[in-house]
């Protein structure tokens, strides 16, 4: 049967159990009732018929204010009653196009989603790319959702308590604990010592990022590349360790960005200038071998001079 429009009581129609959305900020929602109250409901909700009731697919908050103003009725289109899969990939379909969930959101339902391919393909879990075909979110997308879905309960309770407020006043977001987390895996990957006890290493970051300790959720980026520093740039271990631990030591005032630049940051600038040196380096060689220094413009020769006046002053100095 292909959809048929029409007018529906909405205490005829039912929340959709399978809906992701868990957050209707009070502000969006009185921002789309005040418009329907004037100017009525201009695109129809997306129903299945249940019994004698109707089951959303898309549209709950329309739903939501019509039932404030005691519409009633309200325009929607009837379609077949989808499988239960189908009708979490169409929820998350429409998203995808219209507007960005909650990345919170969708890691409730992905599992789901698992789940239900699995029962659809003998036991086969769907690789990343027939995940994101199936929900149209891309790979990054469920890669930061997994972050999410692998936080303790604790935490994840902290965040849908920011979600449910008004973005202006939430301070931990979902890019806070992807951020947070990507970093500690990266800890306990390169320098497992540092951290005694995973909890108690959130807890000190989530504290001093309330309390501006840690001033941007960028310097996670920081703490990952002082436990890179090990392998990477021939840091000690212990070194590293011993700064990680003062960053998650709740009783210190010592943030992230603070640590890297007084300890690290330099052997970062080093490498960097150690890889534009082996560069000019190679280009020169090849510019000479080819004996092509008569090709090099102005620009560079000057360029080139100055850095060299600049090079003998640093290694006499």
């Amino acid at each position: 049967m292909s959809d048929v429009l029409k007018e529906i009581a909405p205490s005829k129609i039912e929340r959709n159990p399978d809906n992701p959305r868990i957050f209707f900020r009070d502000e969006e929602m009185d921002t789309l009732t005040a418009s329907i109250r004037r100017y009525g409901i201009q695109v129809p909700i997306t129903v299945y018929s249940e019994g004698s009731h109707f089951i959303l697919i898309d549209g709950e908050r329309r739903w939501r204010c019509a039932r404030k103003l005691n519409l009633k009725s309200m325009p929607a289109l009837v379609r077949d009653k989808p499988s239960r899969l189908k009708n979490i990939l169409l929820m998350f379909n429409i998203h995808a196009l219209r507007e960005q969930w909650d990345y919170l959101t969708i890691a409730h339902k992905l599992p789901d989603v698992i789940e239900l391919f699995q029962k659809d393909n003998s036991g086969r879990e769907p690789t990343e790319a027939e995940l994101s075909e199936l929900t149209g979110l891309t790979r990054g997308q469920i890669r930061r959702c997994g972050f999410l879905l692998d936080l303790p309960t604790k935490y994840r309770e902290i965040l849908e308590e920011e979600l449910a407020l008004p973005k202006q006043f939430q301070k931990l977001s979902e890019d806070f604990f992807i951020e947070m987390e990507r970093a500690l895996k990266t800890v306990q990957h390169r320098v497992p010592t540092a951290i005694k006890n995973l909890n108690s290493a959130r807890d000190a970051l989530i504290a001093k990022f309330r309390n501006d300790t840690i001033g941007n959720i960028t310097d996670f980026r920081m703490l990952s590349k002082i436990a890179t520093s090990v392998k990477r740039l021939g840091v000690r271990e212990t070194k590293a360790r011993e700064a990680l631990k003062s960053i998650f030591d709740p009783h210190s005032k010592i943030g992230i960005e603070q640590v890297f630049a007084e300890q690290f940051e330099m052997k970062f600038d080093e490498r960097k200038v150690i890889h534009s040196a082996d560069s000019i380096y190679d280009f020169l060689e090849h510019s000479l071998s080819d004996n092509s220094t008569t090709k090099a413009s102005d620009q560079l020769r000057k360029s080139l001079s100055r850095l060299h006046r600049l090079i003998e002053r640093f290694l006499k100095s």
